[in-house]
């Protein structure tokens, strides 16, 4: 996925597409391996203290000022 937009950005997506289906990648190759290791992973409480119950997160950039020094 990230790929094929990043590709779509370079103009070559077509040619991205083309090398997944040459190479036999279909859609559930993109399903994470803990996904299917662990179905029930949304029912852990380790996934929603570490999703959305993590402390606060200090970033190592500030990224608002990095995009404001270098905005055209």
């Amino acid at each position: 996925m990230a790929a094929e937009t990043a590709a779509e950005e370079l103009g070559i997506k077509q040619q991205v597409q083309d090398l997944y289906k040459e190479c036999g990648v279909k859609w559930f190759h993109y399903i994470p391996y803990f996904m299917i290791q662990e179905p029930f992973f949304l029912f852990k409480k380790k996934f929603w203290s570490r999703t959305f119950l993590e402390n606060h997160y200090k970033p190592k950039y500030n990224y608002h000022l990095l995009a404001e020094t270098q905005s055209v």
